[in-house]
């Protein structure tokens, strides 16, 4: 079994909603990294996402496109992606998944990508700008699943139905909505029509369903409770890391983390 499919059923049988939250491998440097990988497994995510920086990530809204652009000011490569991944894929005690755009994956080889990727621990891979139409030519479902290691499908709430049909299909772990149009980033509301496109994307699939894109509070969290299976949090645990007292970033991400963990039960 996947470690995501452990982790999904752990969710349903405490009667939750579970929570993703996201860091950008070399943001700020490879050492804070480090410590907000730690502080969040240890706060009591169920998942975390870790995004290898890319010099274009086209779905990322302000937070995470500097996040990248520091990074690669750091010359953050794969290779630094993969030495934290397998760091912290057994000592985390939850599945950490790799976020990147496709270009990465095919400069570094489709197969020994997916290869390194498993033997360093992902459960997972997030690859917002590969469409299933190219899995044809490309195949990284296929190498994934050869390594035990899902491709998580990603949707936009303007996804039209037959392709929400398509990807329900091939899915595994879970499917990825986006709770707005757009790039990511932090909200002070929920999208009012999220869930709309909830209800959607669950006419098609049973599959659990993960919510992102401005998600950034307790609140929103809680609203989500009953709808979606997954609540993602990314740009707001930089957004509070970068607003903090330097001495105090990792503390201040601790107790916001804690807060978004506590909404889910």
């Amino acid at each position: 079994m996947n470690t995501i499919d452990a982790q999904v059923k752990k969710i349903k049988s405490d009667k939750r909603i579970g929570l993703m939250t996201h860091v950008v491998v070399g943001y700020p440097n490879l050492t804070t990294s480090r410590h907000l990988i730690a502080t969040m497994a240890e706060a009591g995510v169920d998942f975390i996402e870790l995004q290898i920086p890319f010099s274009d990530p086209l779905a990322d809204g302000p937070t995470l496109m500097r996040a990248n652009q520091v990074a690669l000011g750091h010359k953050i490569r794969v290779k630094d992606a993969m030495r934290l991944m397998e760091e912290f894929s057994t000592t985390a005690r939850i599945p950490l998944l790799f976020m990147t755009y496709f270009n990465i994956v095919f400069n570094y080889g489709v197969e020994a990508f997916c290869r390194d990727a498993a033997q360093a621990g992902c459960s997972g891979l997030i690859v917002p700008d590969l469409p299933l139409d190219e899995e044809y030519n490309d195949r990284l479902t296929y190498f994934a699943q050869q390594h035990n290691m899902y491709v998580i499908r990603t949707l936009a709430p303007v996804t039209p139905p037959h392709r929400l049909e398509l990807n329900a299909r091939s899915a595994r772990g879970f499917l990825y909505l986006s709770g707005q149009q757009g790039v990511t980033g932090a909200r002070r509301e929920l999208d009012e029509n999220i869930f709309l496109s909830i209800q959607r994307v669950k006419r098609y699939s049973g599959m659990p369903l993960a919510v992102g894109f401005g998600i950034s509070r307790s609140t929103h969290i809680k609203q989500l409770k009953g709808h979606a299976d997954i609540a993602v949090v990314g740009s707001e645990v930089l957004n509070v890391y970068h607003q903090a007292d330097p001495n105090n970033a990792i503390s201040a991400v601790r107790c916001f983390v804690r807060e978004l963990a506590e909404a889910t039960r």
